[in-house]
């Protein structure tokens, strides 16, 4: 398959890349690292008249701590993200979930951003960003906007940016001393997509525990987190996931993602740094 015939626009600045946008009316769709609009579009998944390459748009870039917050711009990739000291120390989960992410040839081209904004509820990042609270800094024609990442993602590849917004940068708290995490995640083979994963962030405002791979959208239940803040058993914990719509397809039904996400929690609850 290859994808169906589009243009190619290549915006040198944020200011042109929204007027691209917003001129498409919604018809166009902004091209970062391409590790999965590509494949999607070759398998007209997705068949957008034009791509916007966001490829030189230097304010798109850049990793800065700000007080209790790190600024990571969305067109940052996930290997300069690994060999970030200051990411590292800002935020453990990455160095938890990054090794996990596809293989070098992806985490070489895919970026933080990308991956942010389309939001596949089997992927790494967008669950990261619940666990942790992040906020996502989305610039459109009516100015720039944070969204938590609690109101982010919406259904299946369904997000709050609008078509004529792009993701701009992500905010995420910096970890403190007695913070403590967990990362973990079930695959076929190292690199594929999750058949479930669960991430789990304990700080002194209590548990936020995110999965992935389970459901329509990555996604917190409330209701196990203060399950876990009450110091209740984790094993007797796990009786909160039937607050969850698992999906299921032909790698696993629904029962069983549903086995798998137990598993991932409770091993993610065990491995919590110290």
């Amino acid at each position: 398959m290859k994808a169906p015939d589009f243009d190619y626009l290549r915006p040198s600045t944020l200011s042109d890349a929204l007027a691209l946008l917003a001129r498409a009316d919604g018809d166009a769709m902004p091209l970062a690292g391409g590790q999965s609009l590509m494949p999607m579009m070759n398998f007209r998944v997705a068949s957008p008249s034009a791509l916007v390459d966001l490829a030189d748009l230097a304010e798109l870039r850049g990793i800065h701590r700000d007080g209790d917050f790190i600024r990571i711009g969305a067109m940052t990739r996930y290997a300069e993200l690994a060999t970030s000291a200051e990411v590292m120390s800002a935020l453990p989960l990455f160095g938890m979930a990054l090794p996990h992410i596809a293989h070098d040839a992806i985490r070489n081209r895919g970026t933080l951003g990308g991956t942010i904004a389309l939001g596949d509820p089997a992927a790494e990042m967008p669950a990261l960003a619940l666990a942790l609270g992040a906020r996502i800094e989305v610039a459109g024609p009516e100015g720039t906007r944070l969204i938590a990442a609690d109101d982010f993602y919406l259904g299946y590849y369904e997000t709050a940016r609008a078509t004529d917004e792009l993701i701009v940068a992500i905010h995420y708290p910096v970890a403190k001393g007695d913070d403590r995490f967990g990362f973990h995640e079930l695959t076929q083979r190292h690199g594929d997509y999750a058949l479930a994963g669960a991430v789990v962030a304990r700080t002194a405002q209590g548990h936020r525990v995110a999965f992935f791979g389970v459901a329509d959208r990555p996604l917190r239940l409330p209701a196990l987190e203060q399950a876990l803040n009450a110091n209740t058993d984790a094993h007797a914990a796990l009786h909160h996931l039937s607050g969850i719509a698992f999906t299921g397809d032909v790698k696993a039904n629904a029962a069983t993602r549903k086995r798998l996400a137990a598993v991932a929690l409770t091993r993610a609850l065990q491995g919590m740094t110290p």
